[in-house]
């Protein structure tokens, strides 16, 4: 059993977490929740032994081996499979097998096996890094964002395979539907302390929720009978008949406890800026073909049409198409062959990676959103901020110091500022917890407009309720009219299968 006895850490003054307290037993798969920025990372590494904690003990049982995704890829052998073996334990190197299971659950091919690992994207050699910690085995597996550059079959598939896991497990991720599949209990980190409790986000999110309201009432409580004890001492205490009874009442108040009331945790402050418009048709594309390599059909043959106040979500594989056909949509590339249609009055507001690189890192905050939009008044510009949880001197960031995360906000407020009826958004929810992701999608229900996303995040993809989509395959697109749970009633993942 793995022990945790109040352990504390801060970065100067600002405490992330103190006197955090938790065990982990059996097969317990504990998936670590709270705000960016709440120390989740932090509490990964402390345990892994890459950071060391201010304060308390961990005890780790005698042998236990752990496992844990290096911050620093490095690769050594000529090609994948070889490499992949690697992270067998050193008695079963001899069986490829293992490694072959995980890396094709993961997305790689049996051509991609004799490929070198370096000539795999950045996202890929974090999968063959992910495989190497599941082929060996480790006793405890502790795993950050396991999910982010994993298409939406290579999560379905860690799911299961995580589910048969032998051992103890300790992960981050902002994917609800994959952490509510995985977990079996939920570790929160909430005002800096840590509370574990049984079940899934929903059971943690109502303890929390049962918590606190018993906080408030207990606070206000005890503040009503000490303003009752002290209209007493102040009416009475100078009467000498009464002074003694004055005085008994205020030492009891003394020795009230005194209960501080709740902080509110900042949560983004979503409200996308819709433009009026009334035209029926709203985007569409009839016989779409592009491709990078001439040798390679990567999108053909691609027709549909979105309405007014209509949700599209284009999903699938990576590497089948989703990103480059919103590049298409967007007009940033052009096709090789049909057209693209935009209704009379669309104006489109973009998420995309390709955007947050395009920041400007000499830029801080309020600068990167004042030279995009400059006739917008200077109070508009610091409310976009502080919706993005960069208030007050935050603002003033340099973009070059910022994490993705925050790169990601600053993109958000861009969008926020801009007077849309399209949002056309790839991964918008990457970077963001879980409370952000339902903020987000919260905003997008209550969009007048027209919505077309690229996701991976199944709970997004419910949230969303689109009702058309585009599903990628590694042979070309298909249109489905339905929302994504009658796709998985009436069609599911032929490549599961």
């Amino acid at each position: 059993m793995l022990q945790v006895d109040n352990i504390s850490k801060a970065y100067g003054d600002r405490y992330l977490f103190s006197d955090v307290s938790f065990h982990i037993s059996g097969r317990e798969r504990c998936a670590i929740a709270g705000r960016n920025g709440s120390g989740k990372s932090t509490l990964l590494r402390i345990l892994e032994g890459s950071e060391i904690a201010d304060s308390g003990e961990i005890r780790f049982p005698k042998g236990l081996r752990i496992g844990s995704l290096p911050q620093h890829i490095r690769f050594t052998e000529p090609t994948l499979i070889e490499e992949a073996v690697l992270g067998l334990r050193p008695e079963e190197r001899d069986l490829q097998y293992k490694v072959e299971i995980i890396l094709e659950g993961l997305g790689f091919t049996d051509e991609d096996f004799l490929k070198a690992p370096e000539s795999f994207s950045g996202g890929y050699q974090l999968r063959l890094a992910l495989c190497k910690v599941l082929a060996g085995e480790p006793d405890l597996l502790l795993l950050d964002e396991p999910t982010n550059y994993l298409d939406i079959l290579a999560i379905r598939w860690l799911e299961d395979f995580l589910l048969d896991w032998h051992g103890q497990i300790l992960f981050i991720s902002h994917d609800r539907s994959f952490v509510n599949r995985v977990c079996t209990h939920v570790i929160g980190i909430k005002r800096g302390q840590a509370k574990k409790v049984k079940g899934n986000l929903e059971n943690y999110n109502e303890m929390i929720r049962i918590q606190e309201e018993t906080h408030e009432r207990t606070r206000e409580n005890i503040d009503k009978k000490k303003k009752r004890m002290m209209s007493f001492v102040e009416r009475f205490g100078a009467k000498a008949t009464k002074a003694a009874q004055a005085k008994s009442r205020l030492k009891a108040i003394e020795k009230l406890e005194t209960m501080e009331a709740l902080q509110e945790e900042q949560s983004l402050a979503f409200r996308f800026n819709y433009k009026r418009n009334q035209s029926k048709r709203i985007l569409g594309a009839s016989d779409l073909h592009f491709s990078f390599d001439p040798q390679t059909k990567l999108i053909h043959d691609v027709e549909f049409d979105i309405g007014n106040g209509q949700r599209l979500a284009i999903i699938g594989k990576n590497g089948s198409g989703k990103s480059t056909l919103l590049r298409l949509l967007l007009g940033e590339i052009q096709p090789q062959q049909g057209e693209i249609f935009l209704g009379a009055n669309t104006e489109a507001a973009y998420f995309g990676q390709t955007n947050i690189d395009r920041l400007n890192s000499a830029h801080t905050i309020e600068e990167e959103l004042i030279a995009a939009f400059p006739d917008t008044p200077y109070g508009k510009i610091r409310s976009a901020c502080g919706a993005m949880l960069f208030s007050g001197d935050d603002a003033k960031k340099s973009i070059s110091v910022l994490s993705g995360g925050e790169r990601s906000r600053v993109l958000l407020a861009k969008i926020l500022l801009t007077p849309a009826n399209l949002l056309l958004l790839d991964e918008p929810t990457h970077h963001l917890d879980v409370e952000s992701v339902d903020a987000m999608m919260n905003a997008i229900a209550h969009f007048s407009g027209s919505v077309v996303l690229v996701t991976h995040d199944e709970d997004v993809l419910h949230k969303l309720n689109p009702h058309k989509m585009i599903i990628c395959h590694q042979g070309g697109q298909e249109v489905f009219l339905g929302n994504y749970e009658q796709f998985l009633e009436k069609r599911g993942w032929t490549e599961e299968a």
